[in-house]
């Protein structure tokens, strides 16, 4: 359940120009998000998965929106659509802010500095918008519950 695409930018510096896009979970319910390649940390967000459940990790809140959605797909595509276009459009404008900072930094500690700081933004950015879209999903899929069973359903 994991997708990356490595985007290699011969426009850019040789330090600035791959970046890696990744998506987790069901690609018919994800997104891809770019980070810088040449850094040496990762943000939380994205970094050590664990066997427990947790909305603080990119992987597990993928995968969530991913079970929620296949359940319910006519009633929360929508949230899905606007969740790829906020997140590509909000990546994009970060990837341009940090290519036009490392342009202005001096050294290469600076620049990696900054590749890092964006790819943290990055992160920042992702776990709001995808917060956002399982709060839309969930809501979606808790209204339709029957809150009700048959003892012939035990």
């Amino acid at each position: 359940d994991f997708l990356s695409v490595i985007q290699m930018r011969p426009d850019q510096p040789a330090d600035s120009g791959i970046l890696e896009w990744v998506a987790f979970a069901s690609n018919a319910f994800n997104t891809l998000v770019p980070f810088y390649a040449e850094v040496t940390t990762t943000p939380d967000y994205l970094s050590n998965p664990t066997a427990e459940v947790s909305t603080d990790n990119f992987y597990w809140a993928s995968r969530m929106i991913a079970a929620m959605a296949d359940a319910a797909y006519a009633k929360t595509s929508i949230y899905i659509e606007r969740y790829r276009l906020a997140v590509g459009s909000k990546a994009h404008a970060l990837i341009i802010k940090g290519d036009k900072a490392q342009q202005a930094a001096g050294t290469p500690e600076e620049k990696e500095k900054i590749r890092e700081e964006i790819n943290e933004e990055m992160a920042a950015m992702l776990k709001k918008e995808t917060g956002n879209t399982l709060n839309k999903v969930l809501f979606e899929l808790s209204s339709s519950m029957k809150n009700a069973f048959s003892r012939s359903d035990a």
